[in-house]
C-alpha cells in the first residue's frame, strides 16, 4: 500500500512539476528573437567554466559556501534518482553495483550530505546576522535551507536505520551513517527502528516532491535555469547596444516584456538574488533609486502578470494595456529615476554569477522614454539639441574644434599617407582641462614618430552618450555619417584618449559595416616604448600613484595592465591600488549620460569614489580618461585641503620626455 501510495504521490509530483516549468518557461516566447546559438563548443566551454566550475561564485569568500551547495548537489541528484526509482521498484538500487564502486558513492553522499548541512547552516546563519541586501530575510529562503536540511538529516537517518538493522554493512564508507547508526541504537527509537525508517523514508519523500515542485514557484528557479542561461550569455563583453532598425509606424525601446528579447526574459527566471549585483552598483551604493537586482525581479513580475496575456494576444494592440515595465507601482516595474541613474559602468554584469545582462534592458527601457514617449530629463534636452545640429554636447561650433591644436603643427589626414587617425574626440577638443591632455598625447606621438592626423573641424561626436541614454535614432545618424567619413577618407586604424570614443568605434560601429583597429592610447603608448619607438629621458616624481580604472577601459574592455604599464615606466614605481580595481573599480558617475546630468539623490558618486582615493593620501591620481578628469577634479576641489593633483597619462609621459 505504501508503495503504490509513492507511485501516486510520485506521478501527480512530476506531472505537476513539468506543467509548472512549461508554463514559466514558455512566457520566455513572447519575447523578441535573440540568436544565443553560435559557438556552441565555446559556449559549452564557458558553462563548464562558469556555471559547473561556478568561478565568479567562489571568487567573493562567502561564494565557496554557495560552490559546496552546488557541487555536493549535483552528486547528491544521483542519491536522489535512486531513491526515487527504488521507491518504485525496490529492487533497483546502488546495493547492485560491485562493492568498491557502491562503497565510493556511499562515501561520496556520507560526505556532501555532511558538507551540504554545514553550508546551509552556514549560509541561515549568514542570512540571520549578516544578510547580503536589505530584505534578504525571507520566508522563502529559510523555508528553502530548512527543507535542504531536513532532506540531509533524513538521508542519514534512514541510512543510519539500516545500518543499525544489519541492511547496509557498518563501513568506513559511511562514517556519518555510521555515527547516526549509534545514536539511534542509543535512543528512544531503538526498539522501533522499522517504524523510524518509515518514518524518515516517508519524510526524505515528501520534502523531495515538494522542494521540486516549490522551485518553479521560487528564486531557486534558477536551479533549473542558471546553467543554460551562462550558455546562452553573451560572448566576450556585452560592450554594446543591439542596433534598431527605424522605421515607419515602428515601436522603439521597451515598455512591456514583449518587448524584450527572449534572452532578456530567461534572465528574470535566471537571477538568485544574490545581491551582488546591487552591492557593486554605484547608484545603489550612493542612495540612488536603481537596484540592478529589483530591476531584473521587476521584469520576471511584469512577466508572470502578462506574460499569459500576450502569448494569448501574440502580438495584438490589446498588448499595450498591460502594466508597463516602467514607472507606475509594486514590484513588477521599475522607477523613471531608477533607470535614468544608471551610468552604464557594468559593475551589475561583471559581478553576476549567472551572467545576467542588465544594461541592456536599461537601455531598451530608456529607448521607449526617448523615442515614443519624449520623456527624460529636462537637462537633457539641450544636449540632444546640441548633438543634433553641432555634434558636441556643448553645441560649439564646428570650426572652434580645431583650435585646441593653433599653436601646433598638425597635419590633417590623408588616406595612403597617414597611418593613424588621431580621433580628439569632444572633451579633447572643446574641455580646457582636457585639451591640456590632447596636447601632451601629440607630444607623445611625435616623440615616437608616429604617423598620424586629424580631421580638425570635420570631426564629429561618436554618439556614445546618446546612445547609452536611449536617443538611439540620434546615434544612428552620428554613426552613419561618421562611418561613411571614414570609409570615404580611408580611415583604418584610429588613435583615442576617451574610453567612449574608444569602445564605440571599436564595437559598435561594426554593427555599421565598419571594422576599425581602435587603440586606446595607453594601448598605443605602451606598445611603443616596448618596441623601443619611444625613449624616456628620465622618470617622473609625482609623489604617491594611484590610478583609478576607467569603466568603458577596463571592465567594458578588459585593458588594465597598459595604462599601469606605462605608469610604471613613466614614473619608475608601481601606482598603489584603490580598494575597488581592475573589474572590481567604482564607477567615476560620469558614464552612460550621466556626465551631463545632476545628481538629485543621495552622495554624488564621484564624491565617493574621490574619498577612496584620498584615503591613499597620494599626491597624484592619475586617470586615462577625459570623463573620469572631470568627475575627481571636481570632486577633489570640494575636498578643503586637498592639494592632490588629477593627471592623465598622457601628461605624465609627456612630463618623461
Amino acid at each position: 500500500m505504501e508503495q503504490t501510495l509513492f507511485i501516486s504521490l510520485l506521478t501527480l509530483s512530476l506531472a505537476a512539476f513539468t506543467v509548472s516549468c512549461y508554463r514559466r518557461l514558455a512566457l520566455v516566447a513572447v519575447g523578441t528573437s535573440d540568436n544565443r546559438f553560435d559557438r556552441p563548443v565555446a559556449r559549452f566551454r564557458e558553462m563548464l567554466i562558469y556555471a559547473v566550475g561556478q568561478k565568479r561564485v567562489v571568487s567573493r569568500p562567502f561564494g565557496v559556501n554557495h560552490g559546496v551547495i552546488f557541487w555536493a548537489f549535483l552528486v547528491l541528484a544521483a542519491a536522489n534518482l535512486e531513491f526515487l526509482v527504488s521507491g518504485v521498484v525496490p529492487a533497483l538500487s546502488f546495493d547492485l553495483l560491485p562493492a568498491p564502486f557502491h562503497a565510493t558513492l556511499l562515501l561520496l553522499f556520507d560526505v556532501c550530505s555532511l558538507a551540504t548541512l554545514v553550508a546551509v547552516s552556514v549560509a541561515a546563519a549568514r542570512r540571520t546576522a549578516n544578510p547580503p541586501f536589505k530584505g534578504a530575510r525571507t520566508f522563502e529562503a529559510y523555508l528553502i535551507l530548512s527543507m535542504i536540511a531536513t532532506l540531509m538529516l533524513a538521508y542519514f537517518g534512514l541510512n543510519g536505520v539500516r545500518i543499525a538493522q544489519g541492511a547496509l554493512a557498518t563501513s568506513t564508507a559511511t562514517p556519518v551513517s555510521n555515527l547516526a547508526a549509534h545514536l539511534l541504537q542509543t535512543s528512544p527509537l531503538a526498539p522501533n527502528l522499522d517504524s523510524a525508517g518509515r518514518l524518515f523514508w516517508w519524510i526524505h519523500a515528501v520534502v523531495l516532491l515538494g522542494f521540486m515542485n516549490f522551485l518553479p514557484y521560487s528564486k531557486h528557479m534558477h536551479i533549473l535555469t542558471a546553467i543554460p542561461n551562462v550558455f546562452l550569455r553573451t560572448m566576450g563583453k556585452s560592450n554594446t547596444q543591439e542596433r534598431e532598425e527605424f522605421m515607419a509606424n515602428s515601436t522603439y525601446g521597451a515598455a512591456t516584456v514583449d518587448r524584450l528579447s527572449w534572452k532578456d526574459l530567461l534572465d528574470s527566471f535566471s537571477c538568485t538574488e544574490c545581491g551582488r549585483c546591487q552591492q557593486s552598483c554605484p547608484a545603489a551604493a550612493t542612495g540612488k533609486a536603481l537596484n540592478p537586482r529589483e530591476v531584473i525581479h521587476a521584469i520576471k513580475e511584469n512577466l508572470l502578470r502578462n506574460g499569459a496575456v500576450m502569448e494569448k494576444l501574440a502580438g495584438d494592440t490589446e498588448a499595450e494595456r498591460c502594466v508597463s515595465l516602467i514607472g507606475g507601482e509594486g514590484k513588477a516595474a521599475t522607477s523613471e529615476a531608477a533607470l535614468w541613474s544608471c551610468t552604464s559602468c557594468g559593475a551589475c554584469m561583471e559581478a553576476c554569477p549567472v551572467f545576467i545582462e542588465h544594461l541592456p534592458k536599461i537601455v531598451k527601457m530608456r529607448r521607449h522614454l526617448v523615442q515614443m514617449e519624449a520623456r527624460f530629463p529636462e537637462e537633457l534636452l539641450n544636449l540632444f539639441e546640441n548633438m543634433e545640429q553641432r555634434s558636441n554636447p556643448w553645441g560649439m561650433a564646428p570650426s572652434e574644434r580645431g583650435k585646441w591644436s593653433s599653436q601646433l603643427e598638425l597635419r590633417p589626414f590623408e588616406a595612403g599617407k597617414t597611418e593613424y587617425l588621431l580621433y580628439v574626440g569632444c572633451s579633447g577638443a572643446f574641455d580646457a582641462r582636457n585639451k591640456q591632455v590632447s596636447v601632451a598625447l601629440t607630444r607623445v606621438l611625435d616623440a615616437a614618430g608616429v604617423s598620424y592626423g586629424v580631421l580638425g573641424k570635420e570631426e564629429k561626436c561618436c554618439g556614445d552618450s546618446v546612445r547609452r541614454l536611449g536617443n538611439e535614432y540620434l546615434f544612428d545618424q552620428m554613426a552613419q555619417e561618421n562611418a561613411r567619413q571614414f570609409r570615404e577618407k580611408g580611415v583604418a586604424k584610429i588613435i583615442t584618449q576617451c574610453p567612449h570614443c574608444f569602445t564605440t568605434l571599436k564595437n559598435d560601429y561594426r554593427q555599421y559595416g565598419i571594422q576599425l583597429e581602435v587603440m586606446h592610447h595607453s594601448e598605443l603608448i605602451l606598445d611603443l616604448m616596448q618596441r623601443g619607438r619611444l625613449e624616456l629621458s628620465q622618470t617622473v616624481d609625482l609623489g604617491k600613484v594611484v590610478f583609478h580604472d576607467s569603466c568603458y577601459l577596463g571592465r567594458h574592455n578588459d585593458v588594465y595592465d597598459a595604462p599601469r604599464e606605462v605608469l610604471r615606466k613613466s614614473t619608475g614605481a608601481e601606482s598603489a591600488e584603490m580598494e575597488r580595481s581592475r573589474e572590481n573599480a567604482f564607477c567615476c558617475g560620469a558614464g552612460g549620460g550621466r556626465m551631463w546630468l545632476e545628481e538629485h539623490e543621495g552622495t554624488p558618486i564621484n564624491r565617493n569614489r574621490v574619498g577612496e582615493a584620498l584615503a591613499q593620501s597620494p599626491a597624484t591620481v592619475c586617470v586615462s580618461c577625459p570623463f573620469c578628469m572631470t568627475m575627481f577634479e571636481d570632486g577633489i576641489k570640494e575636498v578643503s585641503g586637498s592639494k592632490t593633483q588629477v593627471k592623465d597619462i598622457a601628461e605624465v609621459v609627456a612630463l618623461a620626455l
